[in-house]
């Protein structure tokens, strides 16, 4: 392994008994490239073309308040795959906050779970306090890699293979935009939403292939709310109004805390290009949800699936760190219990017809790209440490016969989220691999590994060294090298 540092990046962090912020949340602060990465076990397949890319969190100074895993700095990570080797390189995303604190060496924005006077100067994002970090999700959509913040902030593009940044993605509206953006890789286009604390509270919007801002629309609110995820289909986007936001008269003296509502969830079905006009509003039970999987169309019907929780404003954990209880049960998949679940739209009566399709507690999730907006059969969903925001396995859901399959690794080893790799020339929709890098904290090592998606049960077929240990963090994403350079799926 042949392998470059960068000049190191200023840190005033220091050291700390925070959770989240030692074992498998380690920061990682060192940026590399690395060519001819050394091969473990096993045989890099020549059958796929393409990278793998994670956004992870990486705490460069000390912090100001409580801190919260969702608060540190992002980074990119981007493994490459052709003709039966892989490089490997990874890089601070380079945000109008990372260039403020690196000039000071110092934390000038509170937390998430931090009083909104904090701030040293003014934030960013929904909630107008926070530092946007661009620690959340990941796409890569024109040949650009899209790094994005949870609480709409601005979207930052990299070059999907040098990762050179690029800077703020001049697309971007006023309001921002919120993780999750999602990329229809058959035409090519990007669809987004953003939410905020003013009228009209939420809007949609898409990208086209060229990267040029197409539609931009209201959705209106009745008031601020928290979405976090949206899903499309292939004549329709769905967004929704969860009745789990913000304590309306805490907000009103500018205090963030989340509650449930006596409401139902409420979906918008929006046709693409559409305006604030043409949505219907269905109703649904109440729940929260942070990630669909998929939503295709079936005659008058919109069916989508995503993961439905059981208790999303959980009680503190009784076991665990002291002083971060309430903290863990939010990022505790065990508390707040989430399960597959699926939603029925009916455009023709105006009816929601509900179903539990998997009721382990399972989240993360990724399908084959190629079926996304269609009918599909596969979902490959995380399993988690209780207690702990940590996937330390995978289930192979097949929505055609109800049947699973799972994947565990050995205790003290996590995976990130895993994207599926279609093989070149497959066939079949589980044909390909999970791709996932593992944090080793028994060896204090990371790798990087590919599952058949055809046997998950057997394990990896290959593992491959990376340069250091990685840092946990939430989204990643896989990109077929064709994709990248043509916009659209060949």
């Amino acid at each position: 392994m042949k392998v470059n540092k960068l000049p190191p990046v200023k840190s005033s962090l220091q050291p700390s008994n925070h959770p989240y912020l030692n074992g498998a949340w380690t920061p990682l602060h060192e940026e590399v490239d690395a060519e001819n990465l050394e091969v473990i076990e096993g045989t890099i397949p020549t059958d796929i073309d393409g990278i793998y890319v994670r956004n992870t969190e990486n705490q460069l100074h000390q912090p100001l308040g409580r801190h919260h895993p969702f608060d540190a700095d992002g980074m990119i990570h981007q493994i490459s795959f052709s003709g039966g080797k892989a490089s490997y390189k990874n890089r601070f995303v380079r945000t109008r906050c990372f260039y403020a604190e690196q000039e000071a060496n110092a934390s000038l924005w509170g937390g998430l779970a931090d009083p909104t006077s904090l701030a040293k100067r003014p934030g960013f994002g929904a909630q107008g306090a926070l530092k946007d970090s661009s620690s959340t999700d990941v796409v890569v959509h024109n040949g650009k890699i899209l790094s994005t913040f949870y609480q709409c902030g601005e979207a930052y593009m990299l070059d999907a293979e040098t990762l050179e940044q690029e800077g703020v993605a001049p697309w971007g509206p006023l309001d921002g935009v919120s993780a999750h953006c999602k990329v229809d890789e058959r035409t090519g286009e990007l669809l987004f939403f953003n939410y905020s604390k003013h009228a009209p509270y939420m809007h949609y919007g898409v990208v086209d292939r060229h990267g040029k801002l197409t539609h931009y629309t209201p959705v209106p609110l009745p008031g601020p709310r928290l979405p976090h995820d949206m899903a499309f289909s292939e004549n329709y986007s769905i967004l929704n109004d969860l009745p789990v936001f913000w304590d309306e008269n805490l907000l009103a003296r500018d205090i963030h805390a989340v509650r449930p509502h006596d409401l139902p969830s409420r979906f918008a079905i929006i046709p693409r290009y559409g305006s604030q006009d043409d949505i219907r509003w269905f109703e649904a039970k109440p729940c929260y949800v942070l990630h669909f999987m998929n939503a295709y169309e079936d005659g008058d019907e919109i069916i989508m699936d995503g993961y439905f929780q059981r208790e999303p404003t959980p009680e503190p954990l009784k076991e665990g760190p002291r002083g971060f209880e309430q903290m863990m049960a939010f990022i505790d998949e065990h508390s707040f219990r989430p399960e597959l679940h699926r939603w029925r739209f009916n455009l023709k009566t105006g009816e929601t017809v509900e179903e539990t399709l998997d009721d382990r507690v399972v989240e993360f999730g990724m399908i084959n790209q190629n079926y996304a907006a269609k009918p599909y059969r596969y979902i490959y969903s995380t399993t988690t440490k209780p207690g702990w925001f940590l996937f330390n396995g995978y289930i192979k859901h097949d929505l055609e016969t109800g049947a699973s399959t799972t994947f565990e690794l050995p205790e003290g080893v996590y995976a990130s989220e895993s994207p599926f790799a279609p093989r070149i020339g497959g066939i079949d929709e589980d044909d390909g691999y999970l791709v996932s890098f593992l944090i080793d904290e028994n060896r204090g090592k990371s790798e990087c590994v590919l599952i058949d998606a055809k046997d998950i049960a057997a394990g990896p077929v290959v593992r491959i060294a990376l340069p250091h240990k990685l840092s946990s963090g939430t989204h990643s994403c896989w990109a077929d090298r064709n994709f990248i350079r043509n916009g659209v799926k060949a």
